[in-house]
């Protein structure tokens, strides 16, 4: 919101002004405080607009429309004057965001949530066309969340069924993206009737369910004709909604439910709305409506005289605004909306809070997926608890792509972010596949690439990262998680280690096994390391591991990255009776390690590149957000990478604060300069670029696990779990 300026009045129709919501060039949305105390989204329209007969005759079609409809899920009208001077209009207002912001925010929003969201929004509709009335302009913008429910805003355009029109000839109504094929062909009036606003509404559930439009972004032209020729992107429409928001967008209107069918479909939409919004969201309304009650009341500016609104009492007008702050409302008018939109909303700063968007380009649906996932949703936390900080200076949004862990979906994954012109940082590739082609694809645009699970092998390029880097990996190396359980062993002073050499780990198991040989545990005490190697086409773990048992070791390594394997290998150590200390790396700590292993793998050191979010004191407001957030219990343990990522957007949020100040040319550009120079302490570490460039810095982030009770223990940083552990 922005403040009142020098020539704005201090009061219309005994409405004390507050601010300003919006302005376009035909005129301004004030909010305002009626004389009951009442808060009200208040639209004025300019003298020298109103003067047009055309103009003055849409505004009173408006403030007509609005009046007619008084369902529990739109906005209502707290009076109007469309004869004065200058027309105003006054509807109820209440400070939760748009549905637009709230997905731009926070992602695509729960099923339930939507279910709930629809089914309001259809008896809205149905209410509308009850009374002969066509919204026209139903989309993201135009729907505000309030604690109990949605309202449906905006009715600067709607008018009556097969009512001429008041528009120029073949002109488009709506928004592109969200309206019906027979509004993209700016179709004769008697066309456009309720089914088009029934299309809108499954524009509107898809995006809700997906966080992306189904026909796609880009210019007008493209959108409009994907609209009328081509078929919806519903990749993401859980099934059981699938059919519904299918049958809503189909191209015929004679083929789509009405507004009361798809209701039905949705569930019911009376009685108490209960607890329908997803976690973030109602901190976030709360926020902003304490913001706004305390809102002092400015100055006067120029005197403007009360007068009751026409055809409504004064009486009438405070006893209609008594619910206003618990409503939902603010109607930004259609020719108001004109204007470009401004992301955020800053209520009690000095306008609208600028948005950046980081981008999560990683693994959904593929092989690894349970990293993928994990890393979404820590992120996902992060931007939620850093955008209901008072004191930022923008918001941040989170954009996923699926990139199914490959390289040509990671390609095509940073295609779509950068259609985002306010990225600022990407995270998230799983595997080194997506890591190079990603990387690659946001060069041009100098937008950082942070992993925290994929590590590129020492030796590989990197394309573009000699004299300008954008490609950070905050992680120990893969080649440095032998380091946790080899410091455990010189701990407790074992002097011969047994290498069970597993080859069908590749350049990973022959890089381990040369290490360790070479600086074995205890080497300061003559320690020792001797390789007894499998084959990888052969499983006879049982021959390796009797071959090391004859030389009596005091603790065995498995060195391979496959936890099927390393179970072979724990089972052939416990059934030839070995009770010693046995370890291994990070990439055997999976579920499928434990299952096949059962017994076998209980007491088991695993060396890792991340934490245990429980096992770090500074965590605890984030574990509390994450379970809360995801509906996880409180014994749950919070997953792998997930700690990460939250860090690492918080590091990128810090970075971008640098750049703001810095008023950067190109935002991006500034994260990727701050990213180089300036560290970061999270709760799991400190972040920083340099983390591969030392042999101290490689260490940084390596924690030490052991199975107790079939189940991993975190132990804590590797160094003094080593000391500690038993």
């Amino acid at each position: 919101m922005d403040p009142l300026r020098r020539g704005d009045p201090s009061s219309i129709a005994g409405h004390r002004l507050l601010g300003r919501l919006g302005a376009g060039g035909m005129g301004v949305v004030y909010l305002a405080r009626s004389g009951g105390g009442a808060l009200a989204a208040l639209k004025l329209i300019r003298a020298e607009h109103a003067a047009d007969p055309g103009f003055r005759e849409r505004f009173r079609r408006e403030a007509r429309a609005a009046e007619r409809i008084t369902g529990r899920w739109v906005v209502r009208v707290l009076g109007s004057d469309p004869e004065a001077r200058e027309p105003w209009l006054a509807t109820e207002y209440v400070p939760g965001p748009s549905l637009a912001e709230a997905v731009g925010l926070h992602g695509a929003l729960p099923e339930a949530t939507v279910r709930a969201l629809g089914a309001r929004l259809a008896s809205a509709l149905a209410d509308m066309h009850g009374a002969g009335l066509v919204h026209r302009d139903v989309k993201p913008g135009n729907v505000l969340l309030a604690l109990d429910g949605p309202r449906l805003i905006d009715f600067g355009i709607a008018r009556s069924a097969g009512a001429t029109a008041l528009t120029a000839t073949d002109a488009m109504i709506g928004t592109p993206g969200f309206l019906a094929p027979e509004q993209a062909r700016a179709a004769g009036a008697g066309e456009v009737g309720p089914a088009s606003d029934v299309f809108s509404l499954g524009c509107v559930l898809a995006y809700a369910l997906t966080g992306e439009r189904p026909f796609g972004t880009g210019g007008v032209a493209s959108v409009v004709y994907r609209t009328v020729h081509e078929e919806p992107e519903l990749t993401g429409v859980p099934p059981a909604l699938l059919p519904l928001v299918t049958a809503c967008l189909a191209k015929d209107p004679a083929d789509r439910p009405t507004a009361a069918e798809a209701g039905a479909a949705l569930g019911e939409a009376a009685g108490p709305a209960g607890d329908w919004l997803p976690p973030g969201l109602p901190a976030l309304i709360a926020q902003r409506s304490s913001r706004v009650l305390d809102l002092p009341v400015p100055d006067p500016t120029m005197f403007v005289p009360a007068e009751p609104p026409k055809g409504v009492s004064r009486r009438g007008l405070l006893a209609g605004g008594a619910a206003a702050v618990v409503g939902a409302g603010g109607l930004t008018a259609w020719l108001l909306s004109r204007s470009p939109a401004k992301t955020g909303t800053g209520l009690g700063t000095a306008g609208p809070l600028p948005a950046f968007t980081i981008g999560v380009l990683t693994d959904l649906s593929g092989p690894t997926a349970p990293a993928g996932r994990a890393q979404e949703r820590g992120a996902r936390v992060a931007v939620e608890r850093f955008n209901a900080r008072r004191d930022r200076a923008f918001d941040l949004v989170l954009r996923t792509v699926d990139d199914r862990g490959d390289a040509e979906g990671a390609k095509a994954g940073a295609r779509t972010l950068l259609k985002d012109e306010n990225l600022i940082a990407v995270l998230g590739p799983t595997t080194v596949p997506s890591v190079l082609s990603a990387v690659t694809e946001l060069l041009d645009r100098s937008v950082p690439l942070v992993s925290v699970v994929a590590s590129v092998p020492t030796g590989t390029t990197v394309k573009g990262q000699t004299l300008k880097r954008t490609y950070f990996e905050p992680r120990a190396a893969p080649d440095s998680m032998i380091v946790p359980f080899a410091r455990y062993l010189s701990e407790h002073g074992c002097v011969r280690t047994a290498l069970v050499e597993d080859r069908a780990g590749g350049r990973y198991t022959w890089f381990a096994a040369r290490s360790m040989k070479s600086t074995p545990p205890s080497m300061a005490q003559g320690g020792v390391a001797t390789s007894y190697p499998v084959e990888q086409d052969s499983e006879d773990f049982a021959s390796a591991v009797r071959a090391a048992l004859a030389a009596d070791p005091q603790g065995v390594m498995y060195l391979g990255t496959s936890p099927r394997r390393a179970a072979l290998c724990a089972k052939a150590l416990r059934e030839q009776g070995y009770k010693g200390h046995r370890g291994s790396v990070e990439h055997v700590l999976r579920p499928e390690f434990l299952t096949l292993a059962g017994p076998a793998a209980e007491g088991w050191f695993i060396g890792t590149g991340f934490a245990d979010a429980d096992g770090i004191p500074a965590a605890k407001e984030f574990t509390a957000a994450y379970r809360s957030r995801w509906g996880l219990a409180r014994t749950t343990p919070v997953e792998p990478y997930a700690t990460e990522a939250y860090d690492v957007v918080n590091w990128a949020a810090q970075a971008l604060g640098t750049a703001v100040r810095n008023h950067s040319e190109a935002e991006a550009s500034g994260v990727s300069n701050d990213l180089r120079t300036t560290p970061y302490r999270g709760l799991v570490k400190t972040y920083s670029s340099g983390s591969r460039e030392s042999v101290a810095a490689s260490l940084v982030g390596l924690f030490l696990w052991q199975v107790k009770g079939g189940v991993p223990r975190y132990l804590g940083e590797f160094d003094k779990a080593a000391v500690a552990g038993t």
